[in-house]
């Protein structure tokens, strides 16, 4: 089994920053691309970030110029950077991640339980 912890969420002002932490363990041969999401109150799940294994990272349009994805792959981690946090940034951000759990198996998606983030104006 693979799980995922997140850690880093809380309470910021406007303007502030945050850093969210996502940690992988468990089985994991190889991490695959690993992505940050949002689901505000009353409101369905949105992409926020997402970073292939190599590759570009990907950003939605809210967050592009505020907000960084990046990853350590030795330590099975993914971070977000939020930076200028605003009001409408609230919710709750999960982190997932495509997970080879063998070196013959097919990738497995894999969720954390999700951090709250509430940014007041």
């Amino acid at each position: 089994q693979v799980q995922l912890v997140e850690s880093g969420g809380g309470l910021a002002q406007a303007g502030g920053s945050l850093r969210l932490s996502c940690t992988a363990s468990g089985s994991i041969f190889s991490l695959n691309s690993m992505g940050w999401y949002r689901q505000a109150p009353g409101k369905q799940r949105e992409l926020v970030a997402l970073i292939p294994s190599g590759g570009t990272p990907t950003y939605a349009v809210s967050g592009q110029g505020r907000f960084t994805i990046s990853r350590d792959n030795a330590r099975n981690t993914v971070y977000l950077q939020m930076n200028s946090l605003k009001p409408e940034d609230t919710g709750v951000y999960s982190c997932n991640a495509y997970v080879q759990t063998t070196g013959w198996s097919s990738s497995t998606l894999y969720w954390g339980q999700g951090t709250q983030v509430t940014v007041s104006s």
